[in-house]
């Protein structure tokens, strides 16, 4: 047995043997990037105390991941479908590992946004390499189940960041969070060579670049106005993102109908099926990643669970989503994908009304029920998705559907976190005012607390903490009538500070319960949007009829022009 391995896949005439081998080293390449971002979130708390990050800081610190990793899997996917499917893979693994290292490494916000920029480089070579090489490795008739798995641990990713990131930081500090990911780089760099054939397009032209650069410009620019507008204000940076963003869009539009060999076919999205998968999958994330960021923040903050506790009681999701993926192996070719994906939308619904019940007595339980839900529903909706979109594309354009997947992935969850974070946010301040009505808090204070539920809880404990230091000074003082006066003013401030630590508590639970209403209902009015668009059974199976017989013309349409 070659220790490397040099056959391309194009060239096998039956399926390659190790394909399932091959299929775990592209998973973990999956894990460690969706894992990046699920990780810090537990994380932030201490890079926060050591760094001395302000929010505006931390918010770039978690998105800086996200811009160049959203804008760039396009025209990188289209790089790699002409020269490396597998090159692609490996690179994107070692610039992923470098930028860990240097983020495991710098002591300042600067430093730590740039290496996650680095790494979301890395992360845009990573994620369409890893669908297309599936696509291209698997035959047809076992692609459906690949993708479940592959998108069943994009959903165990999800829960496992937490869990890894809270059992680092038991004794290690952040940093470790991101030093992490170097091994795991490692193995699945060697996976790589060892397991995953290569691959690359049989006939392809030449890229195009200018569709390839107007979509990082348009893509690049909705997110950063995604980040900036509901997080930092509508100011000129927001506003000027906006106008890029549009006029990149028509103009990559435009260009793409013109151009003989665009990098993405924007005709594809006339086709129902095609429409509806890659709108399913921005909802679906919207509404996970936006709940993700609240429920973690509510178990930490709210419910006092360390790190590594959040990171375990997040794991009935990781669960539900290999069940769910189960059933949808089972139930698409039977039901058809339409009820299929329409069922798991519904039931992320459910699961977001469900937290709309959550209130300032609601314990872990009472968020075990909508955790599995949400999980089961993960696994119903995204794999038929994932198929139908990476189905539509032919074999010389598999790293351009994997990216096409993976951008409405990304731009969902930047839409959910921006969306539902702004929500939680304005509704955790006004919550917090009501409740802190005729308390005498210093409008200071109270302007402190609103920033944060952890802004929040500070402010506490800063009026405990003076509370203490009160109580000592009348343990100490000679004078009685002093001491009397201390111990009354000591009494009265950590009285004040259960009542802050309370209303903290009850503004954050009311606004998740708010912010859920939110969701629930964008999700939900997306549920019905879906269902229109997705095709019945019979009409799905002629337009897949319809796609592959038109991937065949494109194919010959290749090979003519390069014979001429």
């Amino acid at each position: 047995m070659r220790l490397v391995m040099n056959e391309p896949v194009e060239r096998m005439d039956r399926p390659y043997a190790r394909r399932w081998w091959a299929l775990l080293v592209l998973c973990l390449s999956l894990l460690i990037i969706v894992m990046a971002n699920t990780a810090l979130t537990v994380a932030a708390p201490d890079m926060t105390q050591d760094l001395g990050l302000s929010s505006a800081d931390l918010q770039w610190v978690i998105d800086g991941y996200t811009v160049p990793y959203a804008a760039l899997m396009l025209l990188l996917g289209a790089i790699g479908d002409k020269y490396s499917r597998r090159g692609a893979l490996v690179l994107g693994l070692v610039v992923f590992g470098g930028g860990a290292i240097a983020g495991s490494l710098v002591d300042s916000s600067t430093g730590v946004i740039a290496a996650r920029a680095v790494m979301g480089v890395g992360a845009a070579l990573i994620m369409p390499a890893t669908l297309s090489l599936l696509a291209a490795t698997f035959p047809r008739a076992e692609r459906a189940k690949a993708i479940t798995l592959w998108t069943a641990t994009a959903g165990l990713a999800i829960a496992a960041g937490p869990l890894v990131a809270g059992a680092l930081l038991q004794h290690h500090g952040w940093s470790s969070t991101f030093l992490i990911n170097v091994p795991i780089a490692c193995v699945a760099i060697i996976g790589t060579f060892v397991l995953v054939p290569p691959s690359r397009a049989a006939h392809h032209n030449r890229i195009d670049y200018v569709g390839g650069l107007l979509s990082v410009v348009w893509i690049g620019s909705l997110v950063y106005m995604i980040i900036e507008g509901p997080h930092f204000g509508w100011g000129v940076k927001a506003v000027t993102a906006a106008v890029a963003a549009g006029v990149g869009l028509v103009l990559f539009i435009g260009w793409e109908l013109r151009h003989p060999r665009p990098v993405l076919d924007v005709r594809r999205f006339a086709h129902r099926r095609f429409a509806g998968s890659n709108l399913a999958v921005a909802l679906f994330f919207l509404a996970v990643f936006g709940a993700f960021y609240y429920l973690t923040q509510h178990l930490q903050f709210v419910l006092g669970y360390d790190a590594l506790d959040t990171g375990v009681r997040m794991l009935p999701l990781a669960g539900a989503v290999f069940v769910g993926s189960a059933l949808t192996g089972y139930l698409t070719p039977r039901i058809g994908m339409k009820i299929t994906v329409t069922a798991g939308m519904v039931g992320g619904t459910a699961a977001l009304a469900l937290l709309t019940r959550v209130d300032a007595a609601s314990s872990y339980g009472d968020f075990v029920l909508p955790l599995v839900i949400l999980g089961l529903a993960i696994g119903l909706a995204l794999s038929p998705c994932t198929d139908a979109i990476m189905g539509a594309f032919p074999e010389s354009e598999l790293g351009v559907g994997g990216a096409v997947n993976d951008t409405s992935l990304e731009l969902g969850g930047s839409l959910g976190i921006a969306i539902l974070g702004s929500v939680l946010a304005g509704s955790y301040s006004s919550h917090l005012s009501d409740a802190t009505t005729g308390s005498k808090l210093p409008a200071s204070a109270l302007s402190q607390a609103q920033d944060s539920v952890g802004a929040g809880y500070a402010v506490a404990q800063g009026i405990g903490d003076k509370a203490r230091q009160l109580g000592e000074q009348a343990a100490q003082a000679g004078n009685t009538e002093q001491a009397a006066q201390l111990k009354a003013q000591s009494d009265q401030l950590a009285h004040g500070a259960r009542q802050m630590a309370d209303a903290v508590g009850s503004a954050f639970a009311d606004s998740v319960a708010h912010t859920s209403l939110v969701g629930a209902v964008v999700l939900g009015v997306g549920t019905v949007l879906v269902g229109v668009l997705l095709p019945r059974k019979e009409a799905a199976v002629r337009e897949v009829a319809e796609e592959q017989e038109q991937e065949r013309k494109q194919e010959e349409e290749l090979v003519d022009s390069e014979a001429r």
